[in-house]
């Protein structure tokens, strides 16, 4: 018996192994032939969509694009890190927290605004209205509220610009 330490018993069974196909690329008819028929419209509409792909030159720019990935990687963080692009970066950010600070109703409110004060005429133009008639359009009560609007947005935006003393200098 094993392990009695008398060297006596049976002897171990060798695991039944059969190695694969030899040729990987010989399996591969094999397996497409017997891949269901419902594979087979997907399968026909891939070759067509790789012969396309094929005949555009879409590979070559592949191809092309990852053996310059290394100068394309670099181009594009050289261009990140120029001047230029930091405040880019900086001032979309700012825009971003910007735009969370409105509401999407007013957002909505002031492109309808914009689209039909400036969508006027076909080529933009308006003709300006003559000192009376502009003196009569402040009688309205719309166009009030929207000079409200405008002078709370001018003073709020005075009061981020600093202040210049009398020498020239920022206080």
């Amino acid at each position: 018996m094993p392990g009695d330490g008398q060297g006596r018993g049976e002897m171990a069974q060798p695991i039944p192994w059969e190695a694969g196909p030899q040729d990987a690329r010989a399996e591969l008819p094999r397996r497409l032939e017997a891949a269901p028929v419902e594979y087979a419209e997907s399968l026909l509409d891939s070759y067509e969509l790789l012969q396309e792909m094929h005949e555009q030159g879409v590979f070559e720019l592949l191809r092309g694009a990852l053996g310059a990935k290394d100068k394309m990687v670099e181009a594009m963080a050289e261009a990140a890190s120029s001047d230029e692009a930091v405040r880019a970066m900086r001032n979309g950010l700012i825009l971003m927290k910007m735009l969370e600070a409105i509401q999407p109703e007013v957002l909505q409110r002031i492109a309808s605004a914009a689209g039909e004060a400036l969508g006027g005429g076909e080529d933009g133009s308006v003709e300006p209205p003559g000192l009376l008639a502009l003196l009569g359009r402040f009688r309205s009560r719309e166009v009030r509220r929207s000079m409200a609007l405008l002078s709370r947005f001018l003073e709020k935006l005075g009061e981020q610009i600093p202040r210049r003393s009398v020498d020239g200098s920022s206080a």
